[in-house]
């Protein structure tokens, strides 16, 4: 379908290289252009569907978007309340999705709605949604704190036609599929992290090295050279679980609980890092004149988009057979 047959890892190498780029919403479209809104079509679509959406979107003649957050419901995803009701060979698609990136540019939408009255977890399909059909409403692009350059939208569906050949996969197995979906945009969204984080270190050294108190740089005060000392290794030990994570996924194993653990681990020390440094600038950290004022801002996504830490946890702990299975 146009792409280059390699593995997942490839896909990480690249997410990682993207972190050189000193914008965090860049590397996070093409993020879910490549391991947000592609995977489960890959996986689980018809040839037909992919031929119509995959091989454009592998061209970069389409842009894709992922439509699972509603007002209600983000990282609840079971909670999501738009419908698509099978009507003869057409789907009938009413309700809303928040906070969806690429949404006011995208060609289709991988949409996740309810296709019956089931169970929150068996009821939902994944759809192939143009987002050229009449009844669909990009109501507005969001004014964010961060992540200011990322189209951001909000979108309604009133009474959206759509094939239903365009449907992924089997009707009611479209929580399963966002679940594996999750597994790529969660390691996607570490791997993009790592070199900002580290970016952010290196100038931190080279501006208090240079930035003189007390007649001393503010590198030789031990509480700030040894800070930077521990930061800088805790983004080493991240990388270390995002490329264990990485390599059991492509042997084919269920790397569910490692991914949370990773994405997690890389919200909170995306805040840790970010919020330490611009300490250490002082006065020049609260400018919008250098890059960890910016990361500060950008970064703080990573606590909440894709999963927040909270639900992070939760998994987690399903995982480890803290808690008893509801």
């Amino acid at each position: 379908y146009g792409g280059m047959g390699l593995d997942f890892s490839y896909n990480i190498a690249v997410a990682e290289e993207l972190g050189n780029i000193r914008c965090g919403g860049i590397p996070m479209a093409i993020g879910v252009q490549a391991g947000m809104a592609t995977p489960a079509l890959t996986r689980f679509g018809s040839d037909e569907l992919k031929k119509q959406f995959l091989v454009p979107t592998i061209a970069g003649d389409f842009v894709a978007c992922l439509g699972i957050s509603e007002p209600g419901a983000g990282s609840d995803v079971a909670n999501i309340k738009t419908t698509a009701v099978r009507k003869g060979d057409e789907y009938v698609i009413n309700g809303s999705k928040m906070w969806i990136t690429s949404g006011s540019q995208a060609d289709w939408m991988c949409l996740l709605a309810n296709t019956s009255e089931g169970p929150p977890h068996q009821n939902k399909s994944l759809i192939c949604l143009p987002m050229n059909l009449p009844g669909i409403h990009v109501a507005k692009r969001i004014d964010k704190l961060g992540m200011r350059s990322s189209d951001t939208a909000q979108i309604f569906f009133e009474d959206v036609k759509v094939p239903s050949k365009n449907l992924i996969g089997e009707e009611g197995r479209g929580f399963t599929y966002q679940m594996l979906q999750f597994q790529e945009e969660r390691l996607w969204g570490v791997a993009t992290v790592l070199t900002p984080l580290e970016t952010i270190i290196q100038e931190t050294i080279d501006y208090t090295r240079q930035r003189k108190v007390f007649n001393q740089s503010v590198l030789q005060n031990q509480t700030v050279h040894f800070r930077l000392a521990e930061l800088a290794t805790e983004v080493e030990l991240l990388r270390s679980l995002l490329h264990r994570a990485v390599a059991l996924y492509v042997e084919g194993n269920d790397v569910t609980k490692f991914a949370s653990m990773a994405k997690l681990k890389a919200g909170r020390l995306a805040r840790e890092v970010t919020d330490s440094c611009l300490q250490f600038w002082g006065g020049m950290g609260f400018t919008s004149e250098v890059l960890v004022s910016r990361f500060y801002r950008d970064l703080r996504l990573v606590s909440i988009g894709g999963g927040t830490d909270e639900t992070m946890l939760s998994i987690i702990c399903k995982y480890m057979e803290i808690l008893p299975s509801k």
